[in-house]
């Protein structure tokens, strides 16, 4: 799912493509993508884009009027520039959005269809979609504890829930806590200070490295390639490989859909964290040290 850099670098490439120029039409191949009915969508055609703005992992267009139209890529959309009036070919192109210079198509992959289009009123409107997660960039350490403490979670589920933080999913989260040096599993309410200091200089660098990489790429082309899984990242998407700071092979948990990559050496003592999955099958049998992971390994 595309998260703060990635939402930051294609505001980044949109800003001179549509800013202060009319959206002429909406083009929807698949109708389930719009969420709302009121205002209609054909509201917006004709109008100018006076805005852009990220909402959590949302893009919003304000155009004339004071209306809003937000899209949620969810886990596999993704957008894309294209000539004027590019048809809407396959079945993953299931809009498009025409301005002067080019069109701007959101592209799905696979056949659950999660992405979200809706259009609304007033800063009012935009505000009901909002999940309310605080600006991790622009907050102070305080803001930022009071926000993760509020309820006793793993570092890994407060850091990605969006109504304690704005934007961090799956991929940015293994970042940040790999680069804090700090457990996935690890409790909001009982970490120490110096822990908290480490976590919250951790997570703005974190995310500032990578809007500043993503920006600077988007300013050159078009991000059409958007992915959770980066060559420069520490670990998320790394299982397997050497850790870049201690050598040692980075571990992952997995759950549902998704999967956390940490270092045992950096962040975990050297204790490896049950995985669901594998540690229902070998009960007391699961390995609790690398050592005895690297013998279960070997047998």
């Amino acid at each position: 799912m595309p998260e703060l850099p990635d939402i930051a670098a294609y505001l980044e490439a949109l800003e001179p493509r549509v800013l202060n120029q009319p959206l002429e039409r909406v083009r929807l191949a698949n109708p389930f993508l719009l969420r709302t009915i009121q205002p209609p969508l054909a509201d917006v055609e004709g109008r100018v884009v006076r805005q852009l703005r990220r909402v959590g992992k949302r893009i919003a267009f304000g155009v004339e009027g004071d209306l809003w139209l937000v899209l949620h890529l969810m886990i596999a959309g993704r957008l894309h520039w294209r000539p004027a009036g590019a048809p809407l070919k396959g079945r993953q192109n299931i809009a498009a959005f025409d301005f002067p210079a080019g069109s701007l198509t959101l592209t799905e992959a696979g056949t659950k269809r999660r992405a979200s289009l809706h259009l609304l009123q007033g800063e009012e409107g935009l505000q009901s979609i909002d999940p309310g997660g605080i600006d991790v960039i622009t907050c102070g350490l305080d803001d930022f504890r009071s926000a993760l403490i509020a309820e006793n979670h793993t570092l890994k589920r407060a850091l990605t829930d969006p109504r304690v933080l704005s934007g961090i999913g799956n991929a940015y989260s293994d970042e940040i806590l790999h680069a804090a040096k700090l457990s996935p599993l690890a409790q909001t309410q009982k970490l120490k200070p110096a822990e908290w200091e480490r976590l919250f200089r951790a997570a703005q660098d974190t995310l500032r490295l990578w809007v500043d990489r993503l920006c600077a790429e988007a300013r050159a082309a078009f991000p059409e390639k958007v992915t959770a899984f980066r060559e420069d990242m520490a670990a998320h998407g790394r299982y397997g490989q050497p850790c870049p700071v201690c050598g040692a092979k980075i571990l992952r948990i997995r759950y549902a859909d998704n999967e956390t990559n940490y270092c045992a050496v950096c962040q975990t003592a050297g204790k490896v964290l049950a995985d669901r999955g594998l540690s229902r099958l070998l009960g007391a049998d699961w390995p609790r040290t690398l050592d005895e992971l690297e013998l279960l390994r070997k047998r």
